[in-house]
């Protein structure tokens, strides 16, 4: 059993590196479990979604779970499958905006509850998987202190997430302009 967290930057190439990782598992005779965490709420992200189902192997079964991530990892984790997740950095906006709060502009952030407790089921079920697991996530934190207490909140979330998964897994790779870089592992 081997978790890898799979960290970039927008269209470095995670996603496609990820689809191959699984891609060599199915080979190896592992059933691959894609669990999509993104949701249709326009347009746009449905052309995104609809990107990435063209590029997944047919014979993969595909688990939409845009909240309930630990609870994905604990039903379908078995020592002859595969997870694939992607990815966590959309996954934590669904968990921020799931209760529709209407945040300040300014000031301290206070998350909906489901944070904290789908955080830790998704570290505690990480810690317990019985198969292989692929995480994919973004990395936002290298540019500048973004505006805005909401997406400071998410910034500053997502890395502290992005370390905790990190430090959960035995592989992690950053990919940049397509090209898998490891950093651990």
């Amino acid at each position: 059993m081997t978790r890898t967290l799979l960290i970039g930057g927008a269209r470095s190439g995670k996603s496609a590196y990820a689809e191959e990782l699984a891609t060599s598992s199915s080979a190896s005779g592992k059933q691959v479990i894609y669990v999509a965490t993104a949701q249709s709420g326009d347009a746009e992200m449905a052309q995104r979604i609809a990107r990435h189902r063209q590029r997944r192997d047919a014979v993969w079964l595909t688990v939409e779970e845009p909240i309930e991530l630990g609870a994905a990892i604990e039903k379908y984790s078995k020592p002859d499958t595969v997870l694939l997740i992607d990815c966590l950095t959309v996954w934590l906006s669904n968990l921020l905006f799931s209760e529709k709060i209407d945040f300040p502009e300014v000031g301290t952030i206070a998350p909906p509850a489901c944070f904290y407790t789908q955080r830790a089921a998704l570290l505690q079920a990480l810690a317990q998987a019985q198969g292989d697991v692929i995480l994919v996530t973004n990395e936002v934190g290298q540019g500048i202190v973004p505006q805005g207490a909401v997406s400071r909140w998410f910034v500053d979330e997502a890395g502290r997430l992005n370390q905790a998964v990190a430090a959960a897994c035995e592989r992690a790779v950053m990919t940049v302009a397509g090209l898998p870089l490891t950093l651990k592992g």
